[in-house]
């Protein structure tokens, strides 16, 4: 998962950052509420990590900004030195996912991220096809196809074809896309998921007229849509 991090401390989030790599995410350390806000706002995560005292806009307000303002529900868990029971069940009821007291131990906080994000999976990870008419992704043979008919794509048109039908209604970043797919490649730039996506419609038909829509979405990136009156 690609995961943001709201803490102030630096040597807990350095801490948090080593734990999460090693379990295979990537992470993004922010140490302000509103920087944290401000990049969310144009980048894209699978899952948010808050602490709660935070000098200019503290974790319960980034909470309410959150589920406010995004359109799917994305995992949120608190790790935070506020122990009362009044503050977790007011996190709670915000729309936190989750609520771990400092000091967090390294396996239950990936356990719990992990937890969390499966919740709110629309795709089964284990999962060796993606149905979702008239498209047929074989995971197991690295294949695509539409109305039964093979269409002839690259391996990177194909990882790119997997992250966006596993992520149908979000926005997604440029920087998300090319993590996700290319890695952390300091050579590649996002000219490159340009040009991917640019393949990918015209190889797919993804028409409005074809009951699909691959928009752009200004200074962010893309998001893949099943029409609805199709």
């Amino acid at each position: 998962m690609r995961i943001a991090l709201l803490e102030d401390d630096q040597d807990q989030a350095v801490l948090f950052i080593e734990w999460l790599r090693a379990a295979g995410h990537t992470c993004e350390h922010f140490k302000s509420g509103k920087i944290f806000v401000r990049n969310i706002k144009r980048d894209s995560f699978d899952a948010l990590i808050l602490d709660w005292m935070i000098p200019d806009m503290d974790g319960y307000e980034v909470l309410g900004w959150v589920r406010e303002h995004f359109d799917w529900p994305i995992p949120v868990v608190f790790v935070t030195a506020k122990d009362d029971e009044d503050d977790i069940v007011r996190a709670l009821e915000q729309g936190a996912d989750d609520y771990i007291v400092k000091p967090a131990k390294q396996r239950e906080l990936v356990a719990r991220i992990s937890a969390v994000a499966r919740r709110v999976s629309p795709v089964d990870e284990a999962q060796t096809m993606i149905d979702f008419e008239p498209f047929h992704i074989d995971l197991a043979h690295h294949e695509v196809k539409k109305d039964g008919q093979r269409i002839d794509v690259t391996q990177k048109e194909y990882e790119l074809i997997v992250f966006l039908f596993r992520n149908i209604g979000r926005v997604l970043s440029r920087a998300h896309i090319l993590e996700s797919v290319w890695g952390r490649n300091p050579d590649i730039n996002t000219r490159t998921v340009d040009t991917h996506v640019s393949r990918i419609r015209t190889k797919l038909a993804l028409a409005a007229e074809m009951g699909w829509k691959l928009s752009s979405i200004y200074q962010h990136g893309y998001r893949l849509e099943r029409l609805n009156h199709v």
